[in-house]
């Protein structure tokens, strides 16, 4: 009896324990234990006693200033788009299921997950869906609460894969279209103390993306008792910082233009349509019906296609047949797990760690510390692939030769380490072009990494040379720069430069125009009158080019009369909105956001670039380009860290903080930021913790 008592009540003892471990693993954050300061710009610095406490206070932080944005992206991540926006939603919503990127997520989760970032992530989810609870009103479709872990896994390999340009592949697939990207791009720029004159590090982290919607920039400092404290830009949604900076380091992204998915063409059983053929044998289709859900006339209809996969991944039916497409990007769960701990590294050899984990399947990496490291990476996930096959064209979709399974590891990729001259960069350039000397790296030819020369380059190698040491005013005017090189490079992708090379003489409707152009000092400044002849006049070729679906310079056969029909437009532009040919480019593109409608210079692919689309009144708006910038100074009394963005931190046209960046951004001016917590409580606009 005794004895059996004593096992009785060690059995219940662990019964308690066990039990106190499982309520521990599953509790949900305190939001008392996170604070969130918002300081004079609406920027929130979230400190937590952990960094899940961190994740909670971001997820709640970021849905009070874009709460209606961020659930766009759970309408992707439940397939909810067909019952919000009907007809055109719900084809996305089958390219989406045809991902499978949910079954990806629920499968590797468990295992490739760290315990770790686990809880980080539940807490994000927590203190997402304790906003949607306390302010349900603002709920846009109800199937999207609550998320949970596996959604934001999810989330993350949907948006993975569409940075692996499977837009384009689609379009090209379906349409024969070509997409243009030519808005994205970015500047990463990073000084050692061999250029610099004070022996100071710089880093210019400046991505060149969409100023509003779920491609724009979130800015935020994200600290914890855990060894967090990173401040950055993160796309809306995000569960860390995406690039800046903390005390030790920091680093900026580019987009790269490397080969990252590919195309296979299937050959079909005649006698069975079911069936293709795979090493000389026919294997099956695997096939499904997809269920979705499509707003027609305000009702919600089920619908249901089939969907196709084959050994190689999605396979689409099309009017040339049956085809597959394989890319690594939706093979792996752990792309926001490298970010979360290339922000809490503290030096070089941690963040190379980070990097190794190759789980972000794109952009170039520019990377700076105050030990003074510079180091530039073409990050990519790029396949091991049998050089005896053209990769850039489609493939044969009948063999196991053309199936990769395995990935070039890190050491493989384009990379720069300390160059002598103390300075490396990146404007979407070719990743062996990003130093003083241009690097003899061989790549395996099947990586199929382009070489791009683009004006910012050019621009970038005319300013790097004209100093041997650079001050930091030197630094920002550097980053700031608004003029093309001295040879003119196609800009809008199309080749604008030919225009000075008319000879006024042979036009003399335009002779006058043509010698203002000719003179120009190739600034995109707003008193400019010859900027903004060259603004209309590339806008008017590149329509044209869109048109005939032909949207690269190649593609497309420039006559002279092209020219001439451009300035014919421009001029008949000028004179129907502004009633005069002398409009300056600052009267003609705008900067608008709510109640302020502001001169912007800049123009596509200078280093501080400037992209605009035309509105009703005959003038352009800004819609993409500088907007999110992080300049940072890593010295010996400290590291410095200025910041602008486009609009504002929030974009809740009800809040403060909705425009009240705008005339510093115009202006290239900046706001300085701390690290420091005593500092930061101090100067504090607003603090509070979540929900409380």
């Amino acid at each position: 009896m005794h004895s059996s008592s004593n096992k009785l009540g060690i059995q219940i003892s662990f019964l308690i324990i066990f039990l106190f471990i499982i309520t521990f693993i599953n509790a949900q954050t305190n939001p008392a234990d996170v604070t969130i300061v918002r300081d004079k710009w609406g920027v929130p610095h979230i400190f937590g006693k952990t960094d899940a406490d961190v994740a909670y206070g971001l997820a709640w932080a970021n849905a009070e200033d874009d709460f209606k944005i961020i659930q766009e992206d759970y309408l992707n991540i439940k397939q909810l788009n067909g019952s919000v926006k009907g007809i055109e939603g719900a084809k996305i919503d089958y390219v989406i299921v045809m991902l499978k990127a949910r079954e990806t997520a629920m499968q590797k989760y468990e295992t490739d997950i760290s315990p770790q970032f686990k809880k980080y992530l539940k807490a994000y989810a927590d203190g997402f869906n304790a906003y949607a609870k306390a302010h349900p009103d603002q709920i846009i479709c109800k199937g999207i609460f609550p998320i949970d872990e596996i959604d934001l896994i999810t989330g993350y390999i949907i948006s993975f894969a569409f940075m692996s340009r499977l837009e384009a592949e689609l379009m090209s697939l379906f349409k024969g279209e070509k997409f243009d990207q030519s808005y994205i791009g970015s500047n990463g720029i990073a000084l050692n103390s061999n250029k610099t004159s004070d022996g100071s590090v710089f880093l210019d982290v400046n991505s060149h993306q969409m100023l509003e919607g779920i491609m724009s920039w979130y800015e935020a400092h994200l600290v914890s008792e855990e060894g967090m404290n990173i401040y950055g830009g993160l796309l809306q949604g995000g569960v860390t910082v995406f690039h800046g900076a903390n005390e030790n380091l920091g680093w900026a992204h580019t987009d790269n233009y490397v080969d990252l998915i590919d195309r296979y063409q299937l050959q079909i059983n005649p006698h069975n349509h079911h069936q293709y053929l795979f090493d000389g044998k026919w294997e099956n289709f695997e096939e499904s019906k997809i269920k979705l859900k499509v707003k027609i006339a305000g009702v919600i209809i089920p619908i249901s296609k089939m969907g196709y996969w084959t050994k190689y991944g999605p396979t689409f039916k099309t009017k040339r047949g049956m085809f597959s497409i394989r890319l690594a990007a939706i093979m792996d769960v752990r792309g926001a797990e490298e970010w979360y701990w290339m922000n809490k590294a503290q030096n070089f050899t941690q963040f190379k760690k980070a990097l190794d984990m190759q789980a972000i399947p794109c952009f170039n990496i520019i990377y700076a510390d105050r030990f003074d490291t510079i180091y530039h990476l073409s990050n990519a996930m790029v396949p091991i692939r049998d050089p005896q096959y053209n990769w850039t064209g489609t493939l044969p979709g009948n063999t196991s030769k053309t199936l990769w399974t395995k990935l070039h590891p890190l050491i493989d990729l384009p990379q720069t380490l300390n160059p002598n001259c103390g300075y490396i960069f990146n404007t979407n350039n070719s990743p062996f072009d990003v130093t003083c000397n241009k690097s003899i790296q061989h790549c395996d030819s099947t990586m199929c990494f382009d070489e791009i020369i683009n004006n910012r380059s050019s621009r970038f190698h005319e300013l790097i040379e004209q100093k041997e040491k650079f001050s930091y005013d030197d630094f920002l005017k550097l980053k700031f720069d608004i003029t093309y090189p001295d040879t003119v490079l196609p800009i809008f992708n199309i080749p604008v430069q030919e225009i000075f090379k008319m000879k006024p003489e042979d036009y003399p409707e335009f002779s006058n125009e043509l010698k203002l152009i000719q003179a120009w000092d190739k600034k995109a400044d707003t008193n400019s009158i010859a900027a903004s002849w060259v603004l209309l006049t590339g806008y008017y070729l590149q329509q044209m080019a869109k048109q005939s679906n032909k949207i690269y310079r190649t593609d497309y056969n420039y006559k002279n009369n092209c020219y001439q029909n451009a300035l014919v437009d421009a001029k008949k532009h000028l004179l129907k909105y502004f009633g005069t040919t002398e409009v300056t480019l600052g009267q003609l593109q705008r900067h608008i956001r709510g109640n302020k409608n502001i001169a912007v210079g800049g123009m596509p692919d200078v280093i501080a670039a400037m992209y605009c689309l035309p509105t009703k009144d005959g003038k352009f708006t800004s819609f993409a380009g500088d907007s999110f910038i992080e300049l940072v100074k890593f010295a010996k009394d400290g590291t410095h860290i200025e910041t602008i963005n486009a609009f504002g931190s929030s974009n809740d046209p009800t809040r403060e903080h909705y425009n009240d960046q705008m005339e510093m951004f115009v202006k290239q001016k900046t706001k300085q930021v701390s690290l420091d917590k005593a500092t930061i409580f101090k100067e504090a606009e607003k603090v509070y913790h979540p929900g409380l």
